[in-house]
C-alpha cells in the first residue's frame, strides 16, 4: 500500500494499472475512518484489481469554520486500518493540490440538493460535487463506493455523474451501526461518554417509527418521530422528513412512491449527527 500525496504521483502510479486494464475502485473520504468506510473498503477491493481510498477533509462543504476546524484528523490511525485490507493507495493530498485555485463552479441539481441538508447547510453539496468530481478527474476510477448513512449526499453524487456523463459507477453500500444501533460516523468520536448514550435514542426512534408507520399515515409518522426526539433531553431536532428515495421530495402518503426514507439530522451535544430508515423499498 502506498501513501501518496500528489495528483503528479497518483496519475503516474494508476497510469500503470489502467494499462493493463485493470479496474480501478475508488472509496473518497475525510478520513477519521471507522467501520464504516471499511466496509466500502472491503467492498471495493472484492470487485476491483487496485482500491484507491481518498483522505482529505474537504474545506468547501463547512458552512460552519468551527465544525471544519474540529473535524477529527487522524491519518496515522487510519493508514493502520487500511493496511491490512489490499488498498492500494491511500491518496492524502494537500489543500492547495486539490484547490490550487479557488473552485468558483456552482452546481444546481434542484431539487435533490435543495431540502433537508441542502436547506440546513447553504453551499454544502456545493462542495460537496467540487470535491468529489475533482477527485474522479484525478483518480478516474471505474467504480466508486459511498455510504448510505449519507443518503441525500449518494443522490446528488448520482445526479452529478448522470448530468455530467461521467464514466464511473456509483456503488451505495448499507448504513453499519454500532451493535446498539448507533449509525457509525467519524462525528461520534467528539461525543462524550454522556452523550454517546443519548444519541442513542434517534436511531432507536427511527426503529420503531418503523414499526408504529405500518399502521399509522406518514404524518403521525413524522409526528411520532419528531415528537420523541424533542421529548429527549440533551437533544436538538434540526429536521425530520419522510421523502421518496428519488427526488427527495416530501411525500404525504405511503403510495405515493417505490422508494421511501426517513431522513432525520439532530444536534447531541453541540455535535450534529444525521441518520436515515427505509420505510418503502422497490
Amino acid at each position: 500500500m502506498r501513501l501518496i500525496h500528489t495528483v503528479e504521483e497518483l496519475r503516474s502510479e494508476l497510469s500503470v494499472s489502467k494499462s493493463a486494464g485493470k479496474k480501478v475502485g475508488f472509496v473518497p473520504t475525510m478520513g477519521a475512518l471507522h467501520q464504516g468506510h471499511l466496509a466500502l473498503v472491503n467492498r471495493s477491493v472484492a470487485e476491483n484489481e487496485v482500491t484507491v481510498v481518498s483522505i482529505f477533509v474537504n474545506p468547501t462543504q463547512f458552512n460552519d469554520k468551527s465544525d471544519l476546524e474540529n473535524y477529527p484528523r487522524t491519518l496515522e490511525a487510519d493508514v493502520q486500518l487500511l493496511q491490512p485490507l489490499g488498498v492500494d493507495i491511500v491518496f492524502n493530498p494537500l489543500v492547495g493540490e486539490v484547490y490550487p485555485e479557488p473552485d468558483t463552479r456552482v452546481f444546481d441539481f434542484s431539487p435533490i440538493d435543495s431540502v433537508m441538508e441542502g436547506y440546513y447547510r447553504p453551499g454544502h453539496f456545493n462542495g460537496v460535487c467540487q470535491v468529489v468530481s475533482k477527485l474522479f478527474d484525478m483518480v478516474q476510477p471505474h467504480r466508486a463506493y459511498f455510504g448510505e448513512k449519507d443518503f441525500q449526499q449518494l443522490a446528488v453524487i448520482r445526479a452529478m455523474v448522470n448530468r455530467l456523463n461521467y464514466p464511473v459507477q456509483i456503488i451505495g453500500c448499507p448504513i453499519v451501526r454500532e451493535p446498539d444501533g448507533l449509525a457509525m460516523s467519524s462525528r461520534n468520536q467528539r461525543l462524550s461518554t454522556e452523550d454517546r448514550e443519548i444519541a442513542l435514542k434517534i436511531s432507536h426512534t427511527l426503529f420503531k417509527s418503523c414499526i408504529f408507520a405500518e399502521s399509522n399515515g406518514v404524518a403521525e409518522t413524522v409526528n411520532f418521530v419528531e415528537g420523541s426526539i424533542i421529548s429527549q433531553p440533551g437533544l436538538t431536532l434540526e429536521y425530520f422528513s419522510i421523502v421518496d428515495g428519488d427526488m427527495l421530495q416530501p411525500v404525504k402518503s405511503w403510495e405515493e412512491a417505490s422508494r421511501i426514507i426517513g431522513c432525520i439530522a439532530v444536534f447531541c451535544g453541540g455535535v450534529r449527527l444525521i441518520d436515515n430508515i427505509k420505510y418503502k423499498e422497490a
